[in-house]
């Protein structure tokens, strides 16, 4: 194995035909629907487990 010290690499400009972009942005606002409800879904749990829907307390 070789001792090579890592580079720093700075990205300035990437070529990208404009009707691909779109596609691209298209298909991640698509992706991004489920996502969201999943998260959502997690959040709903979350809060009635901490809220008065999971651990009722009758002191």
């Amino acid at each position: 194995m070789s001792d090579r010290q890592p580079t720093e690499v700075t990205v300035t400009n990437i070529r990208m035909p404009f009707l691909s972009m779109v596609v691209f942005m298209v298909k991640w606002a698509i992706a991004a629907i489920p996502a969201l409800f999943i998260l959502a879904m997690i959040g709903a749990g979350i809060s009635f487990l901490l809220g008065s829907g999971g651990f009722e307390y009758h002191g």
